[in-house]
């Protein structure tokens, strides 16, 4: 009689309420993924980690929260605050202060793991109204507070930290609506607290809701999708999974509304003028540090779900699969929504997550399709029948011509149906001593292949790590590189050396900071080398302009001050 294999005790509860595991636990309490059989027995392999290493869950994070540290604002702030948005949205309890005060970076979590938090709010404050928004910058201009604005807590770049205490203006509680479907522009005015899903789900029911004739799409769909804020997506200049289509935040924003210490302001809705520099793309990406978005007015795009065509393909090679993305780009028959190309370690490990059946890896074989060496790619095209008809076929002929075989569209479905639940495994992996995140650079087409190189030398140098690897976002110009590391790792100050190691490889080798998950405190100080001197310099003066006290997400964001 064959004896079980051991299993780890993965996760299933819902963390304790008032805990520090609720606090960074990822989306939903009671979401949870787990690492499957083959890549439970390649992280023992390559770690050097036997299952007595998985016996024992450390660091959960299962305690009750407890600062020891009272709110350093005087009553009569506090006084003021709930005089404005009402008694009941005014906090300052541990759980809040802790809560708002974080977001989802690697080095958050294994502090808070451990019980620790370097900076909080003195008060929680949940604005109703841009109105309300009105008033408490006013006041916290005039008193010298700070304002750490806080949309859905999904930064990883340390972008809702407050540092220097003052109030966490949480954004999403009330301020999370769509006021308006303007079917004839094709917009969508949307309070920068709504959630990505109830906004999709808003204008799928449009006929009904705002009696248009047709059912739309915001066209944004990142990994964070669920547990991430429009206002967000727009100040951190985000990216969707479908952006090759329908374009990146930047691009889906007609106009913006802030609140700044200088006074309110709303960008024009005209879809084009030539009125010298906008500074309607001076705000977006502004990360909180000029002033606070109240509305946006977006783009938005009919749902068509029904002609979507879905693609999957191996490559011979990384650079068959590069080469063959290039030219997709570049063929001007117009672009797939969803389109990701996978290095031979993200494709291997990858097939080994998915549970790749061994006859399907036997087929690969024996077509000269080696482990390590070969590459997937996986996407869809979107949009009027015939147009998604023609991407699709126009890929498909590309990729043949680069040697590829097709896989039809079952990778790409499987991903589709799994791709907002990655998040969650890390929770699993951290449990045991094993971290895995992820940093992001554009890079143009003629530099991809060295960045890819230097940076992943970089992180493999280091034992028992190992470096994934996939393109998405794609121009014809180039597109962006998602370098995901695993390591058995638990120490945040070894982390933090690690990863500063990892961005100064990716500035070195010719990589952009950031393609889209924002600057905050995290890259803030390598801003300036990225920019230079000049660049910096008109920032730091629009800075000194909408908030001459510094009171707006002070403390390093966007490295505008230290």
């Amino acid at each position: 009689m064959s004896r079980k294999k051991f299993a780890p005790k993965w996760s299933e509860q819902a963390p304790p309420k008032g805990s520090w595991r609720s606090v960074f636990k990822y989306g939903d309490p009671h979401g949870f993924k787990h690492p499957s059989r083959a890549w439970y027995e390649m992280i023992k392999r390559d770690f050097s980690m036997t299952d007595d290493d998985f016996r024992t869950r450390r660091n959960e994070g299962l305690g009750c929260i407890g600062l020891n540290r009272p709110p350093a604002l005087e009553p009569h702030h506090r006084e003021r605050f709930e005089y404005i948005v009402g008694r009941q949205n005014v906090t300052s309890d541990d759980f809040s202060r802790v809560r708002y005060a974080s977001g989802k970076t690697t080095e958050e979590i294994l502090e808070l793991r451990k019980g620790m938090i370097d900076a909080v709010a003195d008060l929680v404050v949940h604005p109703r109204t841009k109105q309300d928004v009105q008033q408490i910058v006013s006041y916290c201009h005039e008193h010298r507070i700070p304002i750490y604005p806080f949309g859905a807590g999904s930064s990883v770049n340390f972008g809702v930290r407050p540092v220097r205490g003052g109030i966490s203006l949480v954004l999403c509680t009330h301020m999370n609506r769509v006021l308006e479907v303007n079917e004839l522009n094709q917009t969508a005015r949307v309070q920068p607290g709504i959630f990505g899903p109830a906004y999709e789900d808003t204008l799928h029911r449009a006929p009904e809701l705002f009696h248009t004739r047709h059912r739309y799409t915001c066209g944004h769909f990142p990994q964070s999708f669920e547990y991430s804020s429009v206002g967000g997506w727009i100040v951190t200049l985000g990216s969707g999974q479908a952006s090759s289509y329908y374009g990146d935040a930047y691009h889906l924003v007609i106009s913006q509304e802030y609140v700044t210490p200088a006074g309110t302001f709303r960008t024009l809705d005209f879809p084009a003028t030539a009125t010298g520099p906008k500074l309607n793309d001076i705000m977006k990406g502004s990360e909180g540090a000029f002033g606070i978005l109240v509305e946006a007015t977006m783009k938005i795009y009919r749902h068509m779900p029904g002609n979507t065509r879905r693609f999957s393909f191996m490559f011979p090679s990384w650079e068959a699969a590069v080469d063959a993305s290039r030219e997709i780009c570049q063929g001007e028959f117009g672009m797939p929504a969803i389109f990701r190309i996978s290095d031979p370690e993200e494709t291997d490990r990858g097939l080994k997550l998915y549970g790749m059946p061994g006859f399907v890896d036997s087929f690969l074989r024996k077509k000269g399709f080696r482990p390590m060496e070969r590459c997937l790619c996986l996407g869809n095209a979107e949009g009027q029948k015939d147009f998604a008809r023609n991407v699709e076929r126009q890929v498909r002929r590309i990729c043949r011509e680069f040697g590829a075989i097709s896989l039809t569209g079952y990778a790409a479905r499987k991903w589709e149906h799994t791709r907002y639940r990655e998040p969650y495994m890390r929770e699993d992996l951290m449990d045991y001593g094993v971290l895995i995140d992820t940093l992001e650079s554009s890079v143009t087409w003629d530099n991809l292949h060295r960045l890819h190189q230097g940076v992943r030398e970089y992180i493999t140098a280091r034992p028992q790590t190992m470096c994934m690897t996939h393109a998405s976002h794609f121009y014809p110009q180039g597109t962006n590189l998602y370098f995901i590391f695993l390591a058995r790792m638990d120490d945040p100050e070894e982390f933090k050396v690690f990863h500063r190691g990892i961005v100064e490889r990716i500035v070195e080798y010719g990589g952009s900071l950031s393609h889209h998950h924002g600057v905050g405190r995290m890259i803030g100080a390598l801003m300036e080398r990225h920019l230079g001197s000049e660049q910096m310099a008109v920032l730091r003066a629009l800075k000194r302009h909408f908030d001459p006290h510094d009171i707006m997400n002070p403390g390093g964001q966007l490295g505008l001050d230290e």
